[in-house]
């Protein structure tokens, strides 16, 4: 099956997000920034990627942590995934936060940030008085096991 095409504008000087490797699922993206962005101890920051997407409908991008920044710096992304819907034109842009104990930096051009692609379904409800039993049933919140 060939791949998806997706319409993109890159407004940065790096290339285009890519896949690493031929069995990676997220494509690195790179912070568009004129100089060093300093990130104290639990700072938030919104980190512009100059990227535009137009996904088609049916799917959406998610925006993931890399896991190489999360246990080297402490860095992650806040709302992860972070879900870009097929509607959306604007600039991805990436919540950052650095959870380490020292202040970290993002370079210019540093990938920060993993997106993936999926394909999404929308659903209809449909209104009921009472469901179906199942095995579980109500259990939840570490009802299926003790380790």
């Amino acid at each position: 099956m060939p791949p998806v095409s997706i319409k993109i504008i890159n407004k940065s000087e790096n290339p285009l997000p890519a896949y690493a490797t031929s069995g990676s699922s997220g494509m690195d993206i790179r912070a568009m920034l004129n100089e060093p962005k300093k990130i104290k101890p639990l700072e938030r920051v919104l980190i512009p990627t100059g990227i535009f997407l137009e996904i088609p409908l049916g799917y959406e991008a998610q925006i993931r942590p890399r896991s190489g920044q999360a246990i080297k710096q402490g860095i992650t992304c806040l709302n992860t995934p972070g879900t870009i819907d097929s509607d959306y034109r604007g600039e991805i842009k990436i919540i950052l936060i650095n959870l380490s104990a020292e202040e970290q930096v993002i370079q210019p051009a540093d990938r920060i940030a993993q997106m993936v692609f999926q394909k999404v379904e929308q659903i209809a409800w449909k209104q009921a008085s009472e469901l179906n039993i199942s095995e579980r049933n109500e259990g939840g919140f570490g009802h299926t096991g003790t380790h």
